[in-house]
């Protein structure tokens, strides 16, 4: 049975909030990077039972500024990429990894991205799974402006308006937000699901707002010139990709990305599935992520 350990890890004055499932098993860890910017590891707690599937620890945690390490409104110096790849890389120092593999799903994936191809040597990564990402801020942009397209003209109308006036505040945009929401990211949920996706979040909108931006579909903030596509191929591990058949991580973001990735690699579309892939194709999810990562520890093994 997997034992589960709590702790916070020292970061730049602050506490960064670790979850650790399963640290009495043996198997290279998986470190998990939970979406957002701004969101928690809460979610990701479906993931909890892979550890003890596959006997293997799993390490997640809030990012600074959100959840259990929340410090609170007027920080947006620390909301950026920087901060985040320093968080990442302390938390692998603190807890003396001298293996591990990475998950990091939408915006944990490009947290992923980013820390994989910035030119640093990364000791001990042994493989990177993409879960639902992107590698283009422009690309996720016109994708989402398609992904509009499909909505009730009411909701589009309402949108777009939004967008060309660049005013996100209003109840009608936030309705109509929703109404996409549902469509491609997560469905609604009732009190017969886990608890993890219903406990209430400790979020900070600053995060987000700083970072990405005011609404999901303009990347305005100091994310906007995320673009890696042509980068990719700075990747040395075996990358795994996971999407769903209706994910506003669209089939063409993850075509261009894998096509990009030139290391060993693989590339599976989940259905029925929005953003929420280790939700709606739970069973799926975890069988397809222990496959690979049992199938990258033996490669490593057997060279």
């Amino acid at each position: 049975m997997a034992k589960i350990r709590q702790l916070y890890i020292p970061f730049m004055g602050y506490k960064t909030y670790v979850r650790i499932v399963g640290y009495n098993y043996k198997k290279t860890p998986l470190i998990l990077l939970h979406g957002g910017p701004g969101s928690t590891h809460n979610s990701q707690e479906l993931l909890d039972e892979l550890s003890d599937a596959d006997e293997r620890p799993i390490i997640m945690y809030d990012q600074l500024g959100c959840g259990k390490s929340y410090i609170g409104e007027g920080h947006k110096e620390l909301w950026n990429s920087d901060t985040w790849v320093k968080e990442l890389e302390n938390l692998i120092g603190y807890l003396k990894l001298k293996e591990y593999h990475l998950l990091g799903h939408s915006w944990g994936g490009m947290l992923e991205i980013i820390y994989t191809c910035s030119g640093k040597e990364r000791v001990g990564l042994k493989s990177l799974t993409l879960s639902s990402t992107l590698a283009s801020a422009s690309l996720w942009e016109s994708e989402a402006k398609r992904l509009i397209t499909y909505l009730p003209l009411k909701d589009q109308r309402i949108i777009n308006e939004a967008i060309q006036k660049n005013d996100f505040s209003s109840k009608e945009f936030n309705k109509s937000m929703m109404v996409y929401y549902h469509k491609y990211v997560w469905p609604k949920f009732t009190k017969k699901d886990p608890l993890c996706l219903r406990r209430k979040k400790v979020k900070c909108p600053e995060v987000y707002e700083t970072s990405w931006g005011p609404c999901e579909f303009r990347p305005l903030g100091n994310l906007k010139d995320y673009e890696y596509l042509d980068k990719l191929d700075r990747i040395n591990v075996p990358v795994n990709i996971l999407s769903g058949a209706d994910d506003e991580s669209t089939p063409l973001q993850n075509k261009l990305m894998y096509d990009a990735i030139k290391t060993d690699k693989r590339w599976t579309i989940l259905s029925p599935s929005r953003h929420m892939t280790y939700f709606e194709c739970h069973d799926e999810y975890i069988k397809n992520v222990i496959e690979f990562l049992n199938y990258v520890d033996k490669k490593e093994h057997n060279d």
